[in-house]
């Protein structure tokens, strides 16, 4: 009967005991392992370190998609060939796998565990300006360090795996559905490595990049101050030069991740300031490395070089969400740090931890997806609410499972299709973003470009969609989705935050129609649209398309295909008369983009289901099944989700005036804001 109420569609799931500090009657529902379909993991253990701190939360386990994430890097993007090609020899199918198995292992042993309790522990600032983070956290740290997972995409003349970059994308996946805000803490010190990796010299790389790849120091990215976020011109921190290559760096930096903790010995902070005589704007910012200890001439830490904290930790801040990651306010007064690259070039340089970051954020956004899945479909086929419109589907039970009724399925399959997608699109841009550490310059630069075209909608549409599918797995749940008890409120408190850090939605929809569209002139845009068509046209005219009816799927994304380009056509041309247009028409056309490059991906995941269906006609049934579910939901995704991308491309065309032609009278602001915010850096300013 459970395998009838899913139709055609697999769903499937592991979900061990919950907590034994929830009531009985909730016991009864959420403590037995159920199989819809063959599951769609693989190489899991259903033993889970039980032993994490005590929470008020329930712990909602977390199993690796293994499966997925193999079908994906393996049979839609064949990374295997794509590494043979860099020169990674070694990075066959089995090998891929048998690193993602254990990073897996890892991961819901030693991280899933800690999600809850940290979550309702959280860090504390200590009187002494120390941080200390959750039970757990710091032993946890310490095996992902010893395990070498810190420097995996690091090269190893620098202390590193030596792994593709993408690899690493891979582990920030499992990582993070795990616990994001654990696995915050190694992701920062990924984008430091990488800024240092491609800006600083030899000797700032013997020092700083081998400690950061062992996981002894750590990483962070100072950028945002008090007066300032987004708008980076007006960063007011400055460095005045000691006259012995070193510079005396002054400011305070607010919402800094991971800028004080106990897990590491040492802190590395990548700062953004001015020079004297800096040009004002961003043309007048330089880039700096600051320890939180300075390390003696050997490039160790000792009694000495650890007497005083060259950058102190002012406050914390208290948050909705991710709680356990501390979140911090930086006092930088007259810190001791040294130049990184040019200057004036700082953020240029910046941008690689920023696009490091951004495309991190985005994979924040398929964490969450797969978390809230994992979360809502054990409710779903457990939980008993009324009966099926077309007919009793469980006769002897009071009512039917709730996966029999069409919203919740359509709730379900908007979280699977999202997540599915999203994690193609990410696996796609991060097998791009292997060309970043070439050794020539000019394939670097053609890598960036490449890769920036895509890096806005990456970040800001998965993480908009994050955030929805997270509200749709507590819909699931109904009522008690909203109460702790279950685990579903802290996957959207934590999900909330990734639409605002790196850059909000509306600054990724101006960044991608402003800089990477209408002042590149449209040229990365005309090529990806080209490939675009060019793939279409390849599978819609294919045997495997003619086989699964892929082929009005080929035509649609080619048409959309071209509608994206005169989109944003028809936007400049309006941008003449009305520059309002590319602000009104900006965060539709982004999410129109986003809709378009998922059913892309989509298109490619169904054939490369299809062709494996065609090529082996006896496979076994749990390899059936999970192909066949691959064509359902991409099916779903289509008919479903796609039709949105027509609504945004609409919108981008409407007249800005509807939105801009009321004077501020016409709001009737009757609230101000209060005089003490409560930040945690109120009042503080750095001399």
């Amino acid at each position: 009967t459970l395998a009838a109420c899913t139709s055609s569609t697999s769903f499937s799931i592991y979900h061990p005991l919950p907590p034994s500090n929830m009531l009985s009657s909730r016991l009864s529902l959420l403590s037995r392992r159920v199989r819809l379909a063959p599951s769609r993991f693989m190489s899991a253990s259903p033993e889970v370190v039980p032993d994490a701190p005590a929470s008020a939360h329930a712990q909602l386990p977390y199993v690796a998609p293994l499966r997925e994430m193999n079908f994906v890097l393996n049979e839609v993007h064949n990374a295997p060939e794509h590494y043979q090609k860099l020169g990674f020899e070694d990075c066959t199918p089995d090998f891929l796998d048998a690193i993602n198995s254990e990073c897996a292992k890892f991961a819901q042993e030693q991280i899933a565990p800690l999600y809850s309790s940290g979550d309702a522990e959280g860090c504390t600032y200590q009187p002494n300006t120390d941080v200390t983070t959750p039970a757990g956290y710091k032993e946890a740290y310490k095996n992902f360090s010893e395990g070498g997972w810190n420097g995996l995409t690091v090269p190893e003349e620098w202390g590193g795996q030596g792994m593709p970059l993408s690899m690493g994308v891979v582990k920030s996946e499992i990582i993070g559905a795990a616990n994001w805000s654990w696995a915050m803490y190694p992701g920062l010190s990924m984008g430091a490595m990488n800024t240092l990796l491609l800006h600083a010299d030899d000797q700032q790389k013997q020092t700083y990049l081998t400690k950061l790849a062992s996981g002894e120091w750590s990483g962070t990215m100072c950028l945002t101050e008090p007066h300032c976020g987004t708008d980076l011109g007006q960063v007011a921190t400055r460095a005045e030069p000691n006259g012995d290559g070193s510079y005396a760096v002054t400011g305070t930096k607010v919402y800094i991740s991971g800028g004080e903790h106990d897990l590491a010995e040492n802190i590395v902070h990548i700062v953004l300031a001015r020079l004297p005589g800096a040009p004002a704007g961003t043309k007048g910012i330089s880039l700096f490395l600051v320890p939180k200890y300075v390390p003696g001439e050997d490039g160790e830490l000792n009694e000495e070089s650890t007497k005083a904290k060259n950058v102190t930790c002012v406050g914390i801040e208290t948050k909705m969400g991710i709680k356990s990651s501390a979140t911090c306010v930086m006092g930088f007064e007259n810190s001791k740090g040294w130049l990184i690259g040019e200057e004036n070039d700082g953020l240029e340089q910046m941008f690689t931890f920023m696009n490091t970051a951004r495309l991190g954020t985005a994979m924040q956004g398929v964490c969450h997806m797969e978390r809230a899945y994992q979360g809502a479909l054990p409710w779903a086929v457990d939980r008993a609410s009324m009966r099926s419109l077309s007919g009793k589907k469980y006769p002897d039970d009071v009512a039917d499972k709730i996966i029999v009724h069409p919203d919740v399925r359509k709730n379900l399959l908007t979280i699977k299709a999202l997540c599915e997608g999203g994690r193609s699109m990410i696996y796609d841009a991060a097998l791009k973003a292997d060309g970043m550490i070439a050794d020539d310059e000019a394939a670097r630069e053609k890598c960036e470009e490449e890769l920036g075209l895509h890096t806005p909608t990456l970040k800001a549409f998965l993480t908009e969609l994050g955030v929805e599918a997270t509200s749709l797995g507590m819909q699931v749940y109904g009522g008690a989705g909203y109460i702790k008890d279950y685990g579903m409120e802290q996957i959207m408190r934590d999900a909330r935050i990734s639409t605002l850090y790196e850059g909000t939605t509306g600054v990724q929809a101006l960044d991608l129609i402003g800089r990477k569209i209408l002042l590149d002139k449209g040229k990365e845009l005309s090529k990806q649209v080209k490939l675009q068509i060019s793939e279409a046209a390849r599978i819609g005219t294919s045997q495997t398309a003619r086989n699964h009816g892929l082929l009005g799927h080929s035509v649609e994304i080619g048409k959309l295909s071209a509608q994206w380009a005169t989109t944003a056509a028809r936007v400049t041309m309006g941008a003449a008369s009305d520059r309002d247009i590319v602000g009104t028409a900006s965060t539709d056309y982004l999410m129109f983009s986003g809709y378009l490059s998922c059913g892309y991906q989509w298109l490619k995941m169904m054939e490369a289901a299809g062709k494996a269906l065609d090529a082996d006609p006896n496979m076994q049934e749990a390899d059936r099944a999970f192909y066949e579910s691959k064509l359902e939901t991409g099916r779903f995704y289509f008919d479903r989700l796609l039709p949105k991308a027509y609504m945004h491309r609409d919108l981008c065309l409407k007249n800005p005036k509807s939105i801009m032609s009321m004077s501020l009278e016409g709001w009737d602001l009757a609230t101000t804001l209060p005089s003490d915010s409560g930040n945690a850096y109120a009042g503080h300013k750095a001399e």
